[in-house]
This record gives C-alpha cells, sequence and structure tokens, in this order.
C-alpha cells in the first residue's frame, strides 16, 4: 500500500485574521462546537517567512559566500566543526550543495572525460606518426604545459576550480598541437639527410615563427578575459591564467627541451636511414 501526505488549508475567509481563526468551531468528544479561542491562546507572532520541503522533509538553507580560499577545504573545514560541535537531533542531517555540490559534480565527470580524451589524441598521434616514441615525444608537451598552469594560479593567488580544469584542457590542445609542428618538421628533417644533431637545431630554429605565433595570438586574445572584473569574471580570469600561464611555459620548453630529447626518440628514423 502506497501512503501519499495531502495537505488541507482552511479558506481565505476562515484564516485571514485572528479573528476569524478564533471563530473556528473544533468538535468536542461529546459533539459539542467549540470556538477554538476557548480551546487555544491565539497570537500573531513573526515566524519564518517560508517553510520549504523537500522529499516530504522540511529544510532550511544557510547562505555564504567564499573568500580568499578554496570551496573544497573550507566544507571539509566545516564538515569537522558540525561533527566536533553540533549534536544534531534524530532526523535531522546536513548536506552541503550549491557551488560545492557543481565542483565535485563537474570533478567526478572531468575524471573519466580527460583519461579518455588523453586515450583518444594518443591514438591519434600515433595513427598518424605510426610510431610510439613520436607519440610520446609530442605527450610530453602536457606535463610542460601543466607546470606553467599550475604556476600561474600559485601567482596569481587562485584555487583551482572547474574552470581552471577546463583551461588545462584547452591548454592541452594547443600544447600538443605546437609539439605536433616542431616533431613533424625534424622528421622531415631526418628523412632529408641532416645528421641528427643539426636537424634537432634547425627544426627548432625554423619553427621558432610559427610555434611564437600560435602561442601569442592565443594569448593576447586571452588578455582581456585576464583582467575581467566584472559578472562571469570568477570564471574567465582561472581560465584565462592557466591558459596563458602554460602557453609561456609550454612554448620555452617545447623550443628547447624536445629538440634536445629528440634523438632518443628518433632512434628508428636514424636507423632507416643509415640502412638505405
Amino acid at each position: 500500500m502506497r501512503r501519499f501526505d495531502n495537505l488541507v488549508r482552511f479558506a481565505p475567509e476562515f484564516r485571514s485574521t485572528p479573528e476569524a481563526i478564533s471563530q473556528i468551531l473544533v468538535e468536542a468528544p461529546n459533539g459539542i462546537h467549540v470556538p477554538l479561542s476557548q480551546l487555544a491562546t491565539i497570537e500573531e507572532i513573526v515566524g519564518p517567512r517560508q517553510i520549504t520541503r523537500e522529499n516530504s522533509q522540511r529544510f532550511i538553507t544557510i547562505q555564504c559566500n567564499v573568500v580568499d580560499r578554496d570551496i573544497g577545504s573550507f566544507v571539509e573545514e566545516g564538515q569537522r566543526a558540525i561533527e566536533a560541535n553540533v549534536d544534531l537531533p534524530p532526523g535531522y542531517l546536513v548536506t552541503w550543495g550549491g557551488q560545492f555540490r557543481l565542483q565535485q559534480e563537474a570533478n567526478k565527470r572531468l575524471a573519466v572525460v580527460v583519461p579518455i580524451t588523453l586515450l583518444i589524441v594518443f591514438l591519434l598521434l600515433f595513427s598518424s606518426f605510426n610510431s610510439l616514441k613520436n607519440s610520446l615525444l609530442i605527450l610530453l608537451n602536457i606535463p610542460l604545459a601543466l607546470v606553467g598552469g599550475i604556476v600561474a594560479l600559485w601567482l596569481t593567488g587562485q584555487n583551482l576550480s572547474v574552470p581552471a580544469s577546463v583551461g588545462f584542457i584547452a591548454l592541452f590542445g594547443i600544447a600538443l598541437e605546437n609539439g605536433m609542428v616542431l616533431v613533424t618538421y625534424l622528421n622531415q628533417l631526418l628523412k632529408d639527410g641532416i645528421p641528427l644533431d643539426e636537424a634537432s637545431v634547425k627544426g627548432a630554429m625554423l619553427r621558432l615563427r610559427p610555434v611564437l605565433m600560435t602561442a601569442f595570438t592565443t594569448a593576447l586574445g586571452l588578455i582581456p578575459l585576464l583582467v575581467a572584473s566584472g559578472v562571469g569574471s570568477e570564471v574567465q580570469r582561472p581560465l584565462a591564467t592557466v591558459v596563458i600561464g602554460g602557453l609561456f611555459t609550454s612554448t620555452l620548453l617545447t623550443l628547447l627541451v624536445i629538440p634536445a630529447i629528440y634523438k632518443w626518440f628518433a632512434i628508428n628514423i636514424e636507423s632507416e636511414r643509415v640502412l638505405d
């Protein structure tokens, strides 16, 4: 058997004033109808403006704004304080919602989406270069970009939020693109018969302009978001900070680190050229 709660209210003319409420007739056990004013004291007091319910349970919302710290640590500290200092009666519970709940849900989705995305990117790189070493060399741009994004958040005093996480995803795409441009050209120089050490230096010098153009155009386009202070800046600034900071280190290290370690990832190409 299923049960449903019903809410019944008097008509407006019987509950609009204290006098009307006092005249409501209540049936006594002996069948006599007695005015409510003889059974109870009717007073007008200031109470809750609104009583809200969810799943047939009353709840009250306490709102607060978190300033100069991340939401996750604030909620953890609040949960510990409530467990240590508040003794809730039976049937009472505390839940945390708002931006914290949205952040937790977004983090769960990102924990699934990011690994799948990286796997797909790796498969695409492998199918394009047909080389495991070249694919891994290009993927090396991701930690190089990650360093700059984290340092930029630390220098600006911002926390790792959902917009910042989205910024990292966009940053990884740009960094991988720069890595593909450089590695493709290095492979071409090596196949053309240029010695490995000379190809590394020449490739870095000739690909300097395309890589810098990609980084600078993206960074310049994000500067308005970086200095934003109005509505929506809490989303725009972390995203722009991560991308600009990551582009700085990724571009610098891409032109220095990848050519320097390219010889360890190009042994197969060099061997094929020698055998031919």
